[in-house]
């Protein structure tokens, strides 16, 4: 940070010691007595001094006038931020909506409510709950404590561990490929929302676009019936040209499609009939991505200082919308029936007894809370260093999981309704993923009075849910390349966020050809996968065991204060033992029950699996290969340079020397390769030692 100081403030001057060019303060009014160099005030003394001035503040702008040489000025920072370097939030609402966007996404609304149907009901909370407290909840808390403590992102942090240092590439590299594909399902939900502008929703019915397997309604195929006095089996022409009743449980219906699914692969996708055929650009696609793109960098375009007030919306009215589909479910005829398919008397207790619904529930509590992504860390890194992270982590994670029960009664309402019309059981009707979304909530929207506002409201929380996750997403990229290329960054913000969403654009048109879907859900499949699992095993692996977890503890509570033995008895537990152990048993979970991707009936081509595991070890290649030049670079016998690698670099610890105290007073600080004009009119003057 630039060296600087207050006019009058001379004994302020004094705390800088010598600093990271080799100057030293001299005080000139005690000349005469001797050269009195300021340079061992005590912790006490200098912590009083920077906090009643401000730390972070005062190295850099004093009582206002700014002696640096480099005046650049950074939007991503203002004078009331304590770090003036990086940055703060402009409050806490800022970071905890922040937060809070990035955790809660489309996984909460098309994912959890059809795991908890499936894996038996009301049940399904018990293992999701406590797989909260064990595995998720440990680790978020974990990263944003980290990021926080050294006010760095996902590949600088490791610092703490260097052989670990491609851990962090990893997060980096894997929050790239989901940043891509991520977009194009937000301009699938645009598309969506710009088609509802219509009297009649377009998949409403079976318009021209349509086939003759599209049909509103089952239709019946065959079936048997009483021919006087003997039972027959005709086709049903032959039973309605003869006035004849089927008999009931003898019924054969034809492969029928709603017009919603014809309509979102016929028209939305126009879907080719593999990965092997990419056919043209749908130029619609196309430009929602653009627009989608072009929303996140105008909100982004100032960093955290835009992004964190655009959040106030896209954070919040999401659960207006939800409310509003839930009240209007509820009054809807059936939407009982949908609610006790979800969470009621439908509820089996039994299924905790299955192996697959805890490993449901593992897995849904580790991506829901978007831990080991690097966006925790990112986010958490522009905090003040005495913000309470712990209270954050718990509201983080306890909010995202009831916004996912909250979304559950809105959507199996709206199905329990569909279900009723269509006079079908509701696990006839009920989906998750892309057709739930697209497919199975559009068609039960679509048999409402007023249906476009319905469908209107649906894609627009679809909308914010999926923008919210990908600012986090992509300012992850962005803090990555502040940490790495600082200077840089504090002149070419913009042009730089601007670059990486370009980038990331045309990066994405694969995705918006005919064959588009086929490479989302090929890419969701393996980089969202076991990559990220793998990742945070050697996370919590490293920082608990050859860090040293104790060692971590007392670097939170120099952020949050000193707490007893019986508060971090939980966390030890988790830490040392239940959460390594859990997400070592999800990962090779992860791995036995592999299988190879497919969309839908569809399956990949052998090329299209290769490509995938291609993608996969691109990501996480890096571990290895960090390590290995790591220790290389590393000096003594091959045991000194791994132990070399596993303890902290010199310029390990708080990011601000005021907060360094006794714990970190020996932390190197990086040089700066320009020097600056320092003023005497204090009575200091400096010296070249």
């Amino acid at each position: 940070m630039p060296i600087s100081s207050s006019w009058g403030s001379g004994p302020l001057i004094g705390l800088l010691g010598l600093d990271a060019v080799g100057w030293r303060a001299v005080d000139l009014r005690g000349w005469a007595g001797g050269v009195d160099v300021q340079r061992n005030l005590s912790q006490r003394e200098r912590a009083s001094g920077l906090e009643r001035s401000g730390c972070g503040r005062e190295e850099s702008q004093g009582s206002g006038k700014d002696f640096s040489l480099s005046n650049e000025k950074d939007a991503h920072t203002s004078d009331s931020d304590e770090n003036s370097d990086r940055g703060n939030w402009s409050n806490k609402a800022d970071y905890l909506l922040s937060m809070v966007g990035y955790a809660v996404g489309l996984g909460n609304v098309w994912r959890f409510p059809y795991l908890t149907y499936q894996n038996g009901g009301g049940a399904f909370l018990i293992p999701y709950t406590l797989m909260l407290a064990l595995a998720g909840l440990p680790l978020f808390f974990m990263e944003c404590s980290l990021g926080q403590f050294a006010s760095l992102g996902p590949i600088s942090i490791w610092r703490i561990l260097p052989l670990f240092q491609g851990v962090g590439v990893t997060m980096v590299i894997i929050s790239t490929f989901v940043a891509i594909y991520y977009n194009v399902i937000v301009a699938y939900a645009l598309y969506y929302l710009f088609a509802s502008f219509q009297k009649v929703l377009p998949w409403s019915d079976c318009f021209s676009w349509a086939d003759e397997f599209c049909s509103k309604t089952r239709l019946v195929n065959d079936c048997n019936a009483t021919l006087g006095e003997e039972i027959i089996h005709a086709n049903y022409s032959f039973i309605a040209s003869n006035n004849l009743t089927c008999i009931n449980d003898t019924i054969n219906y034809k492969p029928v499609q709603f017009p919603s699914e014809q309509y979102w692969n016929k028209v939305a996708l126009q879907r080719s009939s593999g990965l092997d055929e990419t056919g043209n650009i749908v130029w619609y696609l196309a430009l929602c991505l653009l627009l989608s793109w072009m929303i996140v960098g105008a909100a982004l375009f100032k960093g955290i200082k835009s992004s964190g007030k655009v959040v106030y919306f896209t954070a919040l009215f999401p659960y207006v919308i939800l409310l509003i589909l839930l009240v209007r479910g509820a009054t809807l005829e059936g939407a009982l029936d949908g609610i006790e398919y979800y969470i009621g008397k439908q509820s089996n207790i039994t299924k905790l007894m299955e192996a697959e619904v805890w490993k449901d529930a593992a897995t849904q509590i580790f991506y829901s809370l978007s831990v080991a992504w690097g966006g925790l860390v990112a986010l958490s890194s522009y905090n003040k260093f005495h913000n309470n992270c712990y209270s954050d982590a718990i509201f983080v994670c306890v909010t995202n999981c009831l916004t996912s029960v909250f979304a559950g009664f809105a959507i199996f309402s709206v199905l329990g309704h569909m279900a009723f019309v269509l006079k079908r059981p509701v696990s006839e009707v009920v989906d998750s993923g892309f057709d739930l979304a697209f497919v199975a909530y559009p068609e039960a929207l679509s048999k409402l009075p007023v249906s476009p506002l319905w469908s209107f409201l649906f894609f627009f929380m679809l909308l914010l849910l999926g923008l919210d996750s990908q600012f986090a997403t992509i300012e992850t990229l962005t803090t990555t390349i502040q940490d790495i290329y600082p200077k840089m960054m504090k002149k070419l913000r913009i042009p730089i966020t601007l670059g990486v969403c370009v980038l990331l654009f045309f990066l994405g048109l694969i995705c918006v050809t005919q064959a588009g879907i086929y490479w989302v859900n090929l890419i969701d499949h393996f980089c969202a996968g076991w990559g990220i699992l793998f990742a945070a095993v050697l996370e919590i692996i490293g920082i608990v065991y050859i860090y040293g977890g104790n060692r971590f503890i007392a670097d939170i509570e120099m952020m949050i204060g000193k707490k007893s033995c019986f508060f971090w008895m939980w966390w030890r537990m988790c830490w040392f033992f239940i959460t390594p152990v859990l997400l070592v048993a999800i990962l090779v979970w992860s791995l036995v029950t592999f299988s190879a991707p497919t969309y839908g009936s569809v399956p990949y081509p052998t090329w299209g699996t290769a490509v995938g595991w291609c993608m996969i070890i691109f990501c996480v290649i890096w571990i290895p290969i960090v390590a290995v030049v790591k220790i290389l670079k590393a000096e003594g016998n091959i045991f000194q340079r791994i132990a070399s690698c596993c303890r902290p670099t010199a310029n390990w610890g708080p990011y601000l020397e005021c907060h360094r105290g006794e714990r970190y007073s020996h932390v190197v600080t990086p040089k700066k390769e320009k020097e600056h004009e320092i003023p005497t009119v204090s009575g200091f003057t400096y010296i070249r030692e």
